[in-house]
């Protein structure tokens, strides 16, 4: 009987024992499920945040690309004056920014944040796209304006080069006229003369010297009176006598002598302008110039001997 209650008294303790086990195994049970629990969802948050962090370092780098994209047509908004493109693209500009610094100063991700950021750089895409075309469009007709131009200043530079060949030609016209109309004078000659008249050679004898040549004909000239002036300039290179002056090319030019003769467009041979010596002269190379209607006729040079 002893021995019997022996018995139940041990089995007793160790149902009680193993009672305990059991409820401490299903309490460790419930602590190891509820930590893992709790880092089971630790790690799905920081998963999460993860994941926003990444989808706002994307959206951030996507908002550069679109920053560099305008950049390149920045310089072009003169081609939209008025156009309300660019402050709305500069307003949602202003919005990226704000949100992207927000987000950036908080330590815990809000999807909501992400998502409110990913639609303003989506607002941003859009007016990028739509500016981006009018640039273009602008540019392509800017391109055909410029064309245009570049076709009527090649016009205006062909015709003003046929302006300026017609003006060199209508010069040139105007000068060969001139120059028609100029009294010509050949077989023009320089001698000494004795008191008689008679031809001295020895220049320091001369009393008179005589130039003489002749007019020819010219139809082209206007016919009326015409007065010829003479320079005769010594070996010295100074000129004698003092007949006077005369104008020449918009200045005063002295002369030796002059004549007036009536021209009617025949030839007139034999014409003499006389000038008196009143000076010793020296043997050497005389000069004499014939001058009419502001040209100069003739230039010849003699060399008279003593």
């Amino acid at each position: 009987m002893e021995e019997n209650e022996k018995k139940s008294n041990s089995l007793f303790k160790v149902v009680i024992i193993l009672g305990i086990l059991l409820a401490a195994a299903v309490v460790a049970i419930i602590l190891t499920t509820t930590t893992m629990s709790k880092k089971v969802s630790e790690a799905t948050l920081a998963n999460e945040q993860l994941q926003l962090t990444n989808e706002q370092l994307q959206l951030a780098n996507e908002y550069q690309a679109l920053n560099t994209e305008y950049a390149q047509y920045e310089n072009q908004s003169q081609l939209l004056v008025n156009d309300s493109l660019v402050s709305k693209y500069a307003a949602a500009k202003s919005k990226v920014e704000k949100l992207l610094q927000e987000l950036n100063s908080e330590k815990k991700k809000s999807a909501q944040r992400i998502k409110q950021l990913q639609d303003e750089i989506g607002t941003l895409k859009n007016i990028l796209r739509h500016y981006v075309t009018q640039i273009d469009s602008l540019g392509k007709e800017n391109e055909g304006l410029r064309a245009e131009v570049a076709e009527v200043r090649q016009q205006n530079q062909q015709l003003s080069n046929r302006v300026a060949t017609a003006t060199r030609r209508n010069e040139e016209l105007s000068e060969r006229m001139t120059l028609a109309e100029k009294l010509n004078v050949t077989g023009v000659s320089l001698v000494a003369l004795k008191k008689n008249g008679k031809v001295e050679k020895n220049v320091t004898k001369a009393k008179q010297l005589q130039v003489s040549f002749t007019i020819p004909q010219n139809n082209s000239t206007p016919v009326g009176e015409k007065t010829i002036y003479l320079r005769i300039t010594n070996p010295e290179g100074s000129l004698l006598g003092a007949g006077g002056a005369f104008s020449f090319e918009g200045g005063t030019v002295q002369c030796t002598a002059r004549k007036t003769i009536e021209y009617s467009g025949e030839e007139i041979p034999g014409i003499h302008i006389y000038w008196d010596v009143n000076t010793t002269l020296t043997p050497g190379d005389y000069t004499v110039e014939l001058f009419a209607d502001n040209y100069r006729l003739a230039s010849r040079r003699f060399t008279l001997r003593k």
